[in-house]
């Protein structure tokens, strides 16, 4: 190496610092293990926000690459097709997996398929053939990567037009993304599964995932992955030889780790060297999701894989697929997200990434909608309108007053019938809760006409409003005093559970010891263990669950999911439960069975009363009903679905009575329902 010669001023005008970086940069900065290196990896992430620098747009036209980099991050694409192939931060390369393909590292996708086509699943990355910038200066960058359907490409790619937006801004440790998607009047038929955002991460730098407060741990490796174990279905591995020995015999699970939208604001991964650095996956709003606020998706798991979910079938199945039909015309915008990093200057800040990442989670959320996001399909603030009242409770059985209607959910989505939330993934949606005495306002709303739902924690049933809502731009719409008048026929005669569309308060068996994630021993997600479903059969061996009503606890003796039996050999039975009640009086009538499920996953749940014999036709029968698979994934709720249940008198007697609830569907271990409520109420006027 030729030697490096320095001028006598320039070392007294630089300072000695300058000089040993200058020396260090001389030595080879290319090595990982080098000193200059660990310099710049111990830089802290105060310290490169004040680095800031222009932003600007490198282009490298024979590799088919574009770079943005505004002197903290530099994000490289391919051009034209849009991936994100390389995040270059605090002294570190690439923070995504290099070893995978370019396009298998940053990426949209999207699981679709024509009906009535044999069936067969498709998966479209949405590669992109046309590249163009957007906005460029000193401030911000925004470049598009687009494609143009046509009937050409019919059954090689989902029939979309694609726009994949990406932003960088002076002074951000990150940058934002968005995509909007689009579909023309007249083409073919499409179902779509899935839509979302990947992030494949350096498997030998990030091993600590966090996704809340309470639910963060070191992670296994791919590999341990490979090694293991296979489970009941192929996303569950039992861990034998783990690179970690510390996790031998841990069950993983991508399941495990699910969020509901209202909480899918901010998670990732933090690396586990000296100097660790966050990879955040940060979504300022969930108004481009589907199926309401409780609705449960995918966030981070093994790989490491950062992921942002936009539509999927988890925790509901078909009923939440998106389709279209009849050469149906749509657009709608995914995002804008951004992806965040931070780093630390040592391994004993690493937890402080984390709160960070919420800081700034919260600054995001502030800031939303965006003001810098050149798309007239993506409107401003001004260009929104809001809605705002009062909801309140009447039920006369109660109380004789409206009550007003703490910690509810209120929401505008897409007109349909009572409930139909839940289901709808084409447009967008817009929640918030409730005061305590039950104000709610609405803000940002797109212009557009909407119903509003809302449920109450404590009540069962869905609220609708009686008229559709049309929101435009700058309005404020109020409807004043609103009133949700729960189902209800008569008194109370007994419950069990509480009406809140979830099946947590009920027994929660331990999960076998060989099947353990450790990260929810003694935690109050303790459903999200696996193999729980199987403990029925070792608690109810000989005989089904029986409750008595006035004796029993649900908490301690009301098993929280209605189940099969394994009578082994891969063979199973439905089970049939007792509700043992008194009625201290009788009277002539219709009695009413509230019947509020939390989850069905290909049940039938048959009501019979005073009458055990299966072979005597039910009073009452759900049907084949659910395909949420919420029981085999942890998820604890996934569909709500609410039955009134007429039961004549004539069906009860006075004294003591037994509700028989079987589920009669048997062909394999999953199939079963939650209960998220069941109340029996006399006849009006008793």
């Amino acid at each position: 190496m030729e030697k490096l010669r320095l001028n006598p001023k320039w070392v007294s005008s630089l300072g000695l610092l300058a000089v040993v970086f200058v020396l260090l940069f001389s030595i080879g900065a290319s090595s990982e293990k080098t000193p200059v290196r660990k310099f710049l990896r111990s830089t802290n992430h105060r310290e490169l926000m004040n680095k800031s620098l222009r932003v600007q747009l490198l282009t490298k036209t024979k590799q088919r690459e574009v770079t943005m980099d505004n002197g903290i991050v530099q994000v490289t694409l391919s051009s034209p097709d849009g991936f994100v192939t390389g995040i270059k931060y605090n002294g570190i390369d690439n923070v995504l997996e290099t070893k995978n393909a370019e396009d298998n590292r940053g990426y949209w996708d999207v699981v679709w398929y024509e009906p009535g086509k044999g069936g067969d699943i498709n998966i479209d990355k949405l590669t992109c053939t046309d590249f163009r910038v957007i906005t460029s200066d000193e401030d911000q960058l925004e470049i598009s990567f687009t494609r143009k359907w046509n009937i050409s490409h019919r059954g090689s790619t989902a029939p979309l037009n694609v726009d994949k937006r990406f932003i960088l801004r002076r002074g951000s440790s990150g940058f934002y993304y968005y995509a909007i998607l689009e579909r023309e009047e007249g083409w073919p038929d499409v179902d779509m599964d899935q839509t979302r955002i990947v992030f494949k991460l350096q498997k030998e730098m990030f091993n600590f995932m966090a996704i809340t407060d309470g639910r963060q741990r070191i992670m296994p490796r791919p590999e341990d992955r490979e090694s293991g174990q296979p489970l009941a279905y192929p996303e569950a591995v039992l861990l034998t030889d783990p690179i970690n020995k510390e996790l031998r015999g841990e069950v993983d699970d991508k399941y495990q780790y699910s969020l509901e939208n209202k909480d899918y604001k901010v998670h990732g991964w933090i690396t586990t060297d000296d100097t660790p650095v966050g990879f955040w996956m940060i979504s300022p709003s969930d108004e481009y999701r589907s199926g309401g606020p409780k609705k449960q998706d995918l966030t981070s798991h093994v790989g490491p894989t950062v992921l942002n979910m936009f539509t999927s079938t988890h925790y509901g199945g078909k009923e939440i697929n998106t389709e279209f039909r009849n050469g149906e015309a749509w657009k709608k915008v995914l995002g804008p997200s951004f992806v965040y990093l931070n780093s630390a200057s040592s391994k004993n800040e690493t937890l402080t990434l984390w709160k960070n990442a919420k800081t700034q989670m919260h600054r995001e959320v502030q800031q939303w909608p965006y003001n810098f996001i050149n798309s007239e399909d993506f409107p401003k603030k001004d260009q929104r309108g809001s809605v705002f009242g009062q909801l309140k409770v009447n039920d006369r059985f109660i109380s004789e007053r409206w009550m007003e209607a703490d910690s509810a959910y209120v929401g505008l989505a897409a007109p349909g019938d009572v409930g139909s939330f839940q289901i709808e993934t084409k447009g967008y949606q817009f929640w918030t809760k409730t005061t305590k005495k039950g104000y709610f306002v609405i803000k940002n709303v797109r212009a557009g006409n909407y119903s509003l739902y809302a449920w109450v924690p404590g009540f069962i049933g869905n609220y609708q409003y009686q008229y559709n809502i049309t929101v435009t731009p700058g309005s404020k719409i109020n409807l004043k005093v609103i009133a949700y008048e729960p189902p209800r026929n008569g008194p109370t005669l007994w419950e069990i559970g509480i009406p809140d569309r979830s099946a947590a308060e009920f027994f929660i068996p331990d999960p076998y010891p060989t099947l353990m994630n450790q990260l929810y021993n003694d935690h109050p997600d303790k459903f999200r263990q696996y193999g729980l479903w199987e403990r029925y059969a070792d608690l109810y061996r000989n005989r089904d669950l029986k409750y008595t009503i006035g004796v029993s606890d649900y908490t301690r003796d009301w098993f929280f999911a209605h189940v099969t039996r394994n009578i082994g050999n891969k063979t199973y039975e439905g089970t049939t439960w007792q509700i043992t009640f008194e009625l201290e009086s009788w009277k002539r009538g219709n009695y009413k069975l509230q019947l509020a499920l939390a989850s069905a996953t290909q049940a039938e749940i048959q009501v019979r009363f005073n009458n055990a014999d299966r072979a005597d036709r039910a009073l009452f029968s759900t049907g084949l009903i659910g395909r949420d698979n919420a029981i085999a994934r942890h998820g604890i709720h996934g569909l709500y679905k609410l039955y009134t249940i007429d039961v004549p008198s004539s069906h009860l007697q006075r004294g003591n009575n037994t509700l028989y609830l079987t589920q009669s569907r048997s062909i394999g271990p999953f199939q079963g329902v939650m209960y998220d409520y069941i109340r029996l109420e006399g006849p009006t006027g008793n």
